[in-house]
């Protein structure tokens, strides 16, 4: 065992897990503000967002950093399509919420991951493995038993999995820091973000105006956007990717809760769907231990 000092993991990994718990808890704040709809909650999320994080940014000294991004041409454009990406997915997000089915959206988290091992099969050749193998064909033979046995095709699960997937595959390739590309990503989508609400208001759709509280909950949209990311990047940071996926399935699991206790549909074959997942997520977080408890070169932890 090597002399070097080890780092205390500890912070990184209190920081990870109140970013997922966060996540977890999140559609509760988003049942207070089921009085506006999805999409106004989504304007309001992005317009309050951009100052904050604009602020993050100037005390964490990135000014420079932000501005680097139209130096680079591929970077500037796949974080344009991000930025549709990840409004489509906090849409569906609140869209669940804000009409009772927290359990499609716990549902599309658990899938989540499971459909990022089969793109990176696909497209990025990564090697496969029996255990991964296995929590794919559990997941998708869940999907099947809900749309064969429950007569429905879940498709907001399947939207919100495959919007997140493809979000996340395609910030693996710029390396641009957390918080620039969050920042630049509601930049791009601010300018719509302010019309929308506009011409909300001018149809008097809009909450913002109906008073203090309302208002509060709506601005509040973007702290819940910024405070589980920032938790993010201090756990990413300090801690290995297997570590963060297997936590990655806290949130799913906290929303599945709020789902069952808020008394959402949870038929038979709900239970055998939710079962044949779980059991692909068991097999996925044993090839995550295993590649984690693998000799070789000492990692984060």
């Amino acid at each position: 065992m090597s002399g070097a000092p080890q780092t205390d993991i500890r912070p990184a990994m209190a920081a990870g897990l109140s970013a997922y718990l966060l996540w977890g808890i999140s559609p509760l704040f988003f049942q207070l503000v089921d009085f506006a709809s999805a999409l106004e909650i989504v304007m309001h999320r992005v317009i309050w967002a951009v100052p904050l994080l604009a602020g993050v940014l100037f005390f964490a000294s990135k000014q420079r950093e932000m501005f680097e991004v139209f130096r680079n041409r591929k970077a500037l454009y796949t974080l344009i399509l991000t930025a549709a990406l990840i409004s489509c997915n906090w849409w569906g997000f609140i869209y669940a919420v804000t009409n009772e089915q927290v359990l499609q959206a716990s549902l599309g988290y658990y899938i989540n991951p499971l459909m990022s091992v089969a793109v990176g099969v696909v497209i990025l050749r990564e090697p496969l493995g029996r255990w991964r193998i296995a929590a794919i064909a559990l997941a998708t033979l869940g999907v099947l038993t809900l749309i064969i046995a429950g007569g429905t095709v879940p498709w907001l699960s399947l939207f919100l999995a495959s919007t997140f997937t493809a979000y996340g595959y395609l910030r693996k390739t710029v390396a641009v820091d957390g918080r620039i590309g969050l920042f630049w990503e509601t930049v791009f989508i601010l300018p719509f973000a302010m019309i929308g609400l506009i011409w909300l208001h001018a149809q008097g759709g809009g909450h913002f105006f109906d008073g203090w509280q309302e208002a509060a909950l709506l601005f509040l949209g973007g702290g819940v956007t910024i405070v589980p990311l920032l938790f993010y990047i201090i756990g990413a940071r300090g801690l290995r990717l297997s570590t963060m996926g297997v936590m990655q399935f806290t949130a799913p699991t906290l929303q599945f809760i709020i789902g069952v206790i808020g008394g959402e549909p949870f038929t038979t074959v709900h239970m055998i769907t939710f079962a044949l997942i779980w059991s692909g997520v068991a097999a996925f977080t044993w090839s995550q231990v295993r590649r984690q408890l693998r000799p070789g070169p000492a990692g984060g932890e």
